[in-house]
């Protein structure tokens, strides 16, 4: 299960909350199992070696398939190298003879990212503008343990100071697999740039004299929330419905790494073109018009623009009228000096 060390966590309790649950679950099973006739226990024991012989030979391929990812992974690196210097106007694809002005293959990782319905789950507009600075996708393996690594790499961008964003799953068992610690890259923001966090700020009541506002910094939706992964409740807050949704967040976490370790690193072009999504649920889609399935127009350089946050504002809106964004107020202060300018 998992730690977050800056973003690494102790999962100790956690898991004995589950394994108490856990336990719970087989001495019932035991109950029903008592409760068979003796000559269907013994067929019962016979399949169960039958089973013993199957994990034995399940163990050897799980071994023998590592193996073989590893050499493959090898030879997919200088496939993914060439993708890269295309993306990013390293180099000219073969065939390209025109002057064009337009470098590589703009937005690239973002197009790919939001036609991926895990991984752009929480994309959002504030997002978008960052990850048109994304330049790069790697995954490793780690050394000498269990787990893997991913890395983000960015271009020079007025966001955050990093270069590179990391997210780190280290495993316990990687065929399960249970993790470990999940551990992500602090994010150096720059000051007023920040997408996971926003500033809410509570105007004093009407009539109240030399009354200064209550302001409050919140989590927000953001893409960026993934390299800050779920953190242990308390261990005085733990009870069994907690523990779940932690462990429901930790599932989701890592299914998030695992689907760019294993679609959208080795089929992001298919991604990007949203072939990929087609391939993978276009057979089982019967209704043309369902718009869960629907691909996202591809954004081209300078085409982002608008930054305009107003459904996700929306949906972050306070009921309390007294509690404004303050990243609100800053904008139309800009618009009045803009104006007056």
């Amino acid at each position: 299960m998992a730690n977050n060390n800056g973003s690494s966590f102790d999962m100790s309790n956690l898991e004995s909350v589950l394994v108490i649950n856990a336990e719970a679950d087989k001495k019932s099973s035991k109950n029903e199992l008592d409760n068979l006739p003796p000559a269907v226990l013994k067929r019962v024991e016979a399949l169960k070696q039958i089973q013993s012989q199957h994990d034995e030979l399940y163990a050897k391929f799980l071994e023998e398939k590592a193996v073989l990812e590893a050499k493959y992974q090898e030879f997919y690196q200088p496939l993914y190298s060439k993708r890269n210097d295309i993306v990013n106007g390293v180099v000219e694809a073969e065939g390209v003879t025109e002057n064009d002005t337009v470098k590589g293959v703009p937005n690239f990782w973002l197009n790919a990212i939001k036609n991926n319905d895990i991984v752009g789950e929480e994309l959002t507009k504030g997002d978008e503008g960052a990850l048109t600075h994304l330049k790069d996708i790697k995954y490793s393996k780690l050394d000498g343990e269990k787990g893997f690594k991913l890395e983000f790499f960015f271009d020079t961008n007025p966001y955050f100071k990093n270069s590179v964003l990391t997210k780190t799953y280290q495993l316990i068992d990687e065929n399960d697999p249970i993790i470990d610690k999940t551990i992500g890259t602090k994010i150096d923001w720059y000051p007023g740039k920040c997408l996971t966090k926003k500033i809410l700020k509570k105007k004093p009541k009407k009539g109240s004299k030399d009354a200064k506002p209550v302001t409050k910094t919140v989590k927000c939706e953001s893409f960026f929330n993934f390299f800050d992964p779920p953190k242990l409740p308390k261990i005085d807050d733990i009870d069994e419905d907690t523990a779940e949704e932690f462990q429901y967040s930790l599932d989701y976490d890592y299914e998030v790494g695992e689907t760019i370790r294993d679609k959208l690193i080795p089929q992001a072009v298919l991604w990007f073109t949203g072939e990929a999504d087609q391939e993978t649920y276009g057979d089982f889609d019967d209704d043309d018009d369902n718009e869960d399935d629907e691909v996202h127009d591809i954004v081209l350089e300078g085409e982002e623009g608008e930054e305009d946050d107003d459904d996700d504002d929306d949906d972050d809106e306070d009921n309390d009228d007294d509690e404004v964004d303050e990243d609100e107020d800053n904008d139309e202060s800009e618009k009045k000096e803009n104006g007056a300018a």
